[in-house]
C-alpha cells in the first residue's frame, strides 16, 4: 500500500514561479539573486500558511545552484540541488526556535557559522518561529547577525513580528507576506484536483478558499479532508458545507428577505432551524453582520471589488442589495453590532438574538414612519397654498415640532406635553436606535414627568418668554422632577438663580458636579421649556464659579503656615531648632 502524503507537502512549491499569491516577494528575491545583492539577514513575516518557510527553502536552494540560469530558478540536477531534495545538504540548516530558544542553542549555531561550506558558495541558516527566542538568546545573536562571514546568510521566519526586538529588526531585510486571496487559492486547488483526477464543483473549492482565511496550508488540509469524505472522489458544495460545518449563505439571503418584509414569524422559524442544526447563535450574528456588510458594498460600483465571493454569489448579493435601502442596512448593522458586543453578558443568549432580529424586522416600518411629513409641515404647506390662491385662511398652528429625544424620560415628556390628536404621525421619528413598540402621541404613559397643571398646553395657548414666566415654569419643572426622581443633586442644581438674555438662559453653578447633573437633564428641561414658550432656539448656558471663600486653617501644618505668613521668624526658628510641626 502506497504511503499517503498530504497535499501541503506533496505539492509544496519548489520554484519561485510556483509560489501562490506572493509575487511581490518572489520578484524581489529573484532580482536580488540575479544582481548578487543579497543581504546577510532576511526576515519573512506574515500569517500562517502563506509560504514563508517555503520561500526560505527555495531561496537557499537557488543561491547554491551550480547551474543557475538567467531565469533564477534552480536546475534540480546539480549536486547541490540533488542533496537538497534528498534532505542531505550540509549547507542548509533549519532551526525551530519554538523548541530551541535558549542561549546555548544560539551559541551552538554561532559555532557552526565559523566553518565555511565544503561545497557550494553559501551556508544558509533558516530559523523558524524566531519570535520564540528568549531575550538573552536574541542578545547573544546580535553580533553574529550584524557581521556574519561572507558565506553565511540568515533567513528568519515569524508569524508575530511585533515580538521581535527592534535591534534584530534593524539588522534584517523585512519581507511582509500577504494573505492569499480566495481566487488564487481556488485556482491552485483546481490545479491539484486535476492532477489527482478529482472532480469538483467550483462552488465547493470557493467555499474551502473562503474558509481558509488566506492560508494555503489550511486550504490544502481542508481539501484533503473533503476528498476523504467523498467516496466518489467528487467534491460537492453540499458535502463541503456539511463536512466543514459551515452555515450556507442561502440562509442569510432567506432571513434577510424575511427581515425586509417584516415577517417576524418567518425570521424566528429560520433562526430556530439554524440553531437545531447545531450552529452557534453568536457565529450566526457575526455571519449576518458580514452579510449586511456585503450588501452595503454592493450599493456602489467603487466598493464592489471588496466583495470576495464567487460570481454566482456576487449576482445574488447584487439582486438583494437593490431590494434593500441604505438606511435599513446601516441601522441593521448598528443593532447587530450591539447584539455582538453584549452577547457574552446576556443571561438568555438565544432570546437576546431573537430580540435583535425582531428589531431589525421592524426597521422598514420605522423608516416609513420617519419619511412621513409632520403636522407642522402639513399645516405650513396648506397655509402657503391658500396664500398663493389669495383666499384668507385661519390655520391654527400646532405646537412646534419637538427636538429629537434620546432618553426614556425625555420621550415621556414629549408624549405627555403634545396636545391630543388623532394623527399618530404628528411627530417625525428621527432615530432607529430604540426600536421598541411605537406609541401614538396621544397615548398616556404610566409616569408623567411634566407638571399636572398643563391647562395652558391643553388650551393651545402659548406663554410669552419673559423672566417672570421663565422662573414660574422653571420652578414647576423642578417640583415635578423632584417629586418623580427625588434626587438631591438635581434639586440643588435647579435651585440656582437663572437669568434670561434673549433666548439664552444663563445659569451660574458652584462646581463641576452641578454642571454634570445639568447636562444629564438638559434634554428634558429644554424640551419642556421650548414647548411651553414655543421657542425652538431656546438654549441653556452654564458657568462654574469657584468659591473664593478663605477656609480657616485646620491641620497643624495649616495653622503653622498661617502663623508663619504673619511672622516669618517662626519658620527660621523651626528650621534652626529642627522642629516638627506635624504633631
Amino acid at each position: 500500500m502506497e504511503q499517503f502524503v498530504v497535499s501541503a507537502r506533496k505539492y509544496r512549491p519548489v520554484t519561485f514561479d510556483s509560489v501562490v499569491g506572493q509575487s511581490h516577494i518572489t520578484t524581489t528575491l529573484k532580482n536580488a539573486i540575479r544582481t548578487n545583492h543579497l543581504a546577510q539577514a532576511f526576515l519573512f513575516c506574515g500569517p500562517r500558511g502563506v509560504g514563508k518557510t517555503t520561500c526560505a527553502r527555495i531561496m537557499a536552494k537557488t543561491i547554491n545552484c551550480q547551474n543557475l540560469a538567467d531565469s533564477v530558478e534552480p536546475c534540480g540536477e546539480c549536486e547541490s540541488c540533488v542533496s537538497f531534495q534528498n534532505n542531505a545538504s550540509f549547507n542548509i540548516h533549519e532551526l525551530d526556535a519554538a523548541s530551541n530558544n535558549s542561549v546555548d542553542d544560539i551559541r551552538s549555531l554561532i559555532d557552526q557559522v565559523r566553518y565555511p561550506p565544503q561545497t557550494g558558495k553559501y551556508k544558509i541558516y533558516i530559523i523558524d518561529e524566531v519570535h520564540m527566542l528568549s531575550p538573552q538568546a536574541f542578545n547573544a545573536f546580535l553580533k553574529t547577525l550584524e557581521e556574519p562571514p561572507a558565506y553565511a546568510i540568515f533567513i528568519l521566519a515569524t508569524t508575530e513580528k511585533h515580538k521581535i526586538l527592534p535591534t534584530i529588526l534593524s539588522r534584517c531585510q523585512i519581507f511582509d507576506f500577504n494573505r492569499i486571496v480566495p481566487a488564487d487559492i481556488t485556482e491552485h486547488l483546481a490545479g491539484i484536483a486535476a492532477k489527482e483526477n478529482i472532480g469538483f464543483e467550483k462552488e465547493a473549492l470557493e467555499l474551502i478558499a473562503q474558509k481558509a482565511d488566506g492560508g494555503l496550508r489550511d486550504a490544502l488540509s481542508m481539501f484533503d479532508l473533503n476528498v476523504t469524505f467523498s467516496s466518489e472522489r467528487f467534491l460537492k458544495y453540499a458535502n463541503v458545507l456539511e463536512n466543514l460545518h459551515i452555515l450556507d449563505y442561502d440562509y442569510y439571503f432567506k432571513i434577510t428577505d424575511a427581515l425586509i418584509k417584516g415577517d417576524v414569524a418567518r425570521t424566528l422559524v429560520l433562526f430556530d432551524e439554524i440553531i437545531r442544526k447545531g450552529f452557534d447563535a453568536h457565529l450566526f450574528i457575526i455571519g449576518l453582520l458580514e452579510h449586511f456588510r456585503n450588501l452595503l458594498v454592493c450599493k456602489d460600483q467603487a466598493t464592489l471589488q471588496l466583495l470576495e465571493v464567487s460570481e454566482s454569489a456576487k449576482a445574488k448579493y447584487s439582486r438583494q442589495s437593490d431590494a434593500v435601502s441604505m438606511g435599513f442596512l446601516l441601522s441593521a448593522l448598528s443593532i447587530g453590532n450591539q447584539c455582538d458586543i453584549h452577547y457574552k453578558t446576556a443571561k438568555n443568549q438565544r432570546l437576546h438574538v431573537e430580540i435583535t432580529l425582531i428589531k431589525i424586522s421592524k426597521l422598514e416600518e420605522v423608516l416609513q414612519l420617519s419619511s412621513l411629513p409632520s403636522v407642522d409641515e402639513t399645516a405650513k404647506k396648506k397655509t402657503e397654498t391658500d396664500n398663493k390662491s389669495g383666499e384668507p385662511t385661519a390655520v391654527t398652528t400646532p405646537p412646534s415640532q419637538p427636538q429629537p429625544i434620546t432618553s426614556p424620560q425625555a420621550t415621556t415628556v414629549a408624549q405627555t406635553s403634545i396636545p391630543a390628536t388623532n394623527n399618530i404621525y404628528s411627530t417625525r421619528l428621527r432615530s432607529t436606535a430604540n426600536l421598541g413598540v411605537t406609541k401614538p402621541v396621544n397615548q398616556q404613559t404610566d409616569k408623567t414627568p411634566l407638571p399636572s397643571d398643563t391647562s395652558v398646553l391643553n388650551k393651545g395657548a402659548r406663554q410669552v418668554l419673559t423672566q417672570e414666566n421663565l422662573i414660574v415654569e422653571w420652578n414647576r419643572f423642578k417640583a415635578n422632577r423632584i417629586k418623580q426622581y427625588n434626587k438631591s443633586s438635581e434639586e440643588v442644581t435647579l435651585t440656582r438663580d437663572i437669568r434670561l438674555s434673549g433666548t439664552t438662559i444663563h445659569l451660574n453653578l458652584d462646581n463641576d458636579l452641578q454642571k454634570q447633573t445639568l447636562e444629564e437633564m438638559k434634554v428634558d428641561l429644554l424640551t419642556y421649556l421650548r414647548r411651553i414658550f414655543s421657542e425652538p432656539s431656546l438654549q441653556i448656558e452654564s458657568q462654574v464659579f469657584q468659591d473664593d471663600t478663605v477656609r480657616r486653617p485646620y491641620t497643624p501644618i495649616e495653622k503653622f503656615n498661617s502663623m508663619a505668613e504673619k511672622n516669618p521668624y517662626l519658620r527660621e526658628l523651626q528650621q534652626q531648632l529642627g522642629l516638627d510641626v506635624d504633631f
